[in-house]
């Protein structure tokens, strides 16, 4: 396969084929997506590693994992810089479960790192099963990882990122991958159900919400992903400063949570569709956190005024780090001002059949 880089796990892949050239659609470089695949190879090493050694595995073992997976999903991580810093630290814990291979003279290759190519060019059969694999954990990655910040796990979940890993990597028929592939779907719908747990019962059950999309004038903060735990903290750090908050894209349904309703200075819903965001954050008077898998490569324009934190990382943005002290969003959003007069666009409802 004689590409720059590969990548079809998103819709808006290149010709409904593959993202082949200098960089993605969503913007991501080819030497970012190769990074990318090396994690994925390197957590599939991990996962090898782990067999035999299953007493060995520990919650930062299932941390990593769950990070890994959750960091080459699409528009989070733009930064080549963290997504190595993270493939080290996946080497390190290997090295703890397996000493042994780090000394051995003649490696047998059985928990070393992965090569994705074996997935992209095998014959289209085995490359669908393994990708639905591998793009199904993904996703339920992300979930697990916020279900963990707020204090939920479910080790049957935890149990199954190790054993899709080590399946992408075997070289097995379609017979042996496509029960993979159906447990995929089942051990998914029980990761959703501990994320709807562990939002509901720490911020309430989701009630049928009017959203407006008028941004009143004054110093205002924009908040993007879906991590209602950042939400929550930056609302606290905002409070009684003058500094309203507004959801964009994919946190919108925050705004339908009791707990998080009784902030009155989240205000509301800013912008459209996350795809939009180049264009509706162009000139934006306020800072923008992105907190989840939301992010495009910042425009000139506003990218001073973007922020990231958890597993999102661009090259050059600030990062709000794991302490989430989120002040220099605040005090960007107080130097910015906000916009002079209320801007008014149109209501939208916020309720519990979008957050499922």
């Amino acid at each position: 396969m004689d590409n720059k880089m590969f990548c079809f796990q998103c819709e808006q892949t290149a010709s409904c084929v593959g993202c082949k050239g200098a960089a993605g659609v969503c913007g991501k470089k080819a030497d970012t997506a190769q990074l990318q695949d090396c994690l994925t190879g390197a957590l599939i090493g991990l996962a090898r590693a782990t067999e035999g050694n299953e007493h060995l595995i520990n919650s930062g073992t299932d941390r990593l994992i769950i990070e890994g997976l959750f960091t080459t999903i699409t528009n989070v991580n733009f930064n080549n810089a963290t997504i190595s810093a993270l493939i080290d630290k996946v080497h390190t814990e290997k090295n703890r479960l397996v000493p042994e291979c780090l000394k051995c003279a003649s490696s047998c290759g059985r928990n070393s790192d992965y090569d994705m190519r074996s997935v992209w060019e095998a014959n289209e059969d085995i490359r669908s099963l393994k990708s639905l694999i591998l793009f199904g954990i993904r996703g339920m990655a992300a979930y697990a990882y916020h279900a963990s910040v707020l204090g939920y796990h479910d080790e049957t979940v935890n149990r199954f990122f190790y054993k899709a890993l080590f399946a992408v990597g075997m070289d097995w028929d379609q017979e042996r991958l496509l029960p993979i592939v159906l447990e995929v779907g089942a051990v998914n719908l029980r990761c959703m159900e501990l994320l709807d747990r562990a939002n509901t019962e720490t911020y309430g059950t989701p009630v049928p919400t009017k959203v407006p999309l008028t941004v009143e004038k004054g110093p205002f903060i924009v908040i993007s992903g879906h991590d209602l735990y950042d939400l929550k903290q930056l609302l606290e750090q905002t409070k009684g400063r003058g500094i309203n908050i507004y959801t964009h894209g994919e946190m919108l349904p925050a705004n339908a949570y009791p707990e998080l309703k009784k902030y009155s200075h989240l205000k509301g819903n800013f912008g459209t569709a996350w795809q939009n965001q180049q264009k509706e954050f162009a000139n934006l008077p306020a800072p923008v956190l992105f907190t989840t898998n939301c992010l495009m490569p910042p425009k000139a324009s506003y990218a001073d005024r973007v922020f990231t934190t958890e597993v999102v990382s661009y090259p050059e943005i600030v990062h709000i780090g794991e302490d989430k002290d989120f002040t220099p969003v605040i005090q960007k959003a107080l130097s910015l001002g906000g916009y002079t007069e209320e801007r008014y666009v149109k209501l939208i409802v916020a309720s519990s059949s979008c957050l499922k």
